[in-house]
């Protein structure tokens, strides 16, 4: 099994295209990969309150309204054609999907580089085989029915795109398919979102919308530096074609991206 390494947080650093220069030298995508596992890890004890927009994550009414909205019909989704079978989540996180996985699949394995996460997963749901590996250096030890990936293609960087579905198509039985969920592009969200989400997401996601490496800031005041590539819909299914695979992917009323992925 293999073990993320010890949190760890960056230095000032400032953002580029596709790098990001800290203390006066270039992080490689090993480096960057590193340092969005360390910020999952630090991040998890605030992870729920995100997800169900609690705290400072709570903005208006109208949007807390609407961003459950848009999780109810994301769940209403994958109840209407649910994967079934032995179900790989990658980057399961702290649970919420888990759960909903659960209703329909005979057995769920979940892989997440957080042992923080992991434990909040295993709090909520028992009987789910958890791995702690870092998805880009783990080998799948079998092939599964159908993958699940909640809030994680837009954490893969560039660099490992097409390694990335490479291995997902050796972690897939044959006629195995993956169900995908992440948050809408900026711009999409901004454009049909209630009138506070351009003010309020901003800080997090407007800025540099174009640019997959990006800083957060978590409430204890630390700064964190991973990946975050938006998809449009039609973007995606491209990129994913060129690639061999098919895509059918839509938006939910604002907040999110969600789709199937198959051979």
């Amino acid at each position: 099994m293999h073990r993320p390494p010890p949190v760890w947080q960056l230095g000032d650093c400032s953002m580029a295209v596709s790098t990001v220069r800290c203390h006066n030298r270039w992080m490689d995508t090993e480096e960057l990969i590193a340092s969005q596992i360390s910020y999952y890890r630090a991040r998890a004890a605030e992870y729920d309150d995100w997800f169900e927009r609690r705290h400072e994550y709570r903005f208006s009414d109208e949007f807390v309204e609407r961003w459950h909205g848009d999780v109810t019909a994301l769940r209403a989704w994958l109840a209407a054609a649910p994967p079934t079978g032995h179900v790989l989540e990658i980057a399961a996180g702290s649970g919420n999907w888990t759960g909903e996985l659960l209703k329909t699949a005979g057995c769920v394995t979940a892989v997440d580089s957080s042992i923080e996460m992991q434990a909040l997963l295993a709090e909520k749901h028992a009987g789910v085989e958890q791995i702690v590996a870092d998805i880009f250096s783990w080998q799948p030890p079998q092939r599964y029915d159908n993958v699940f990936c909640g809030f994680w293609i837009s954490h893969v960087p560039s660099a490992q795109w097409r390694p990335f579905w490479d291995l997902v198509d050796r972690a897939l039985k044959p006629g195995g398919r993956v169900w995908i969920v992440d948050n809408a592009h900026p711009e999409y969200a901004c454009a049909h979102g209630p009138g506070d989400w351009p003010v309020a997401a901003k800080p997090r996601q407007i800025e540099h919308a174009g640019n997959e490496i990006r800083k957060r800031t978590l409430r204890d005041g630390s700064e964190w530096t991973m990946v975050k590539h938006f998809w449009w819909p039609k973007e995606l299914v491209a990129q994913l074609g060129e690639l061999g695979w098919v895509a059918d992917v839509s938006h939910t009323s604002f907040a999110f991206l969600y789709g199937i992925v198959g051979r």
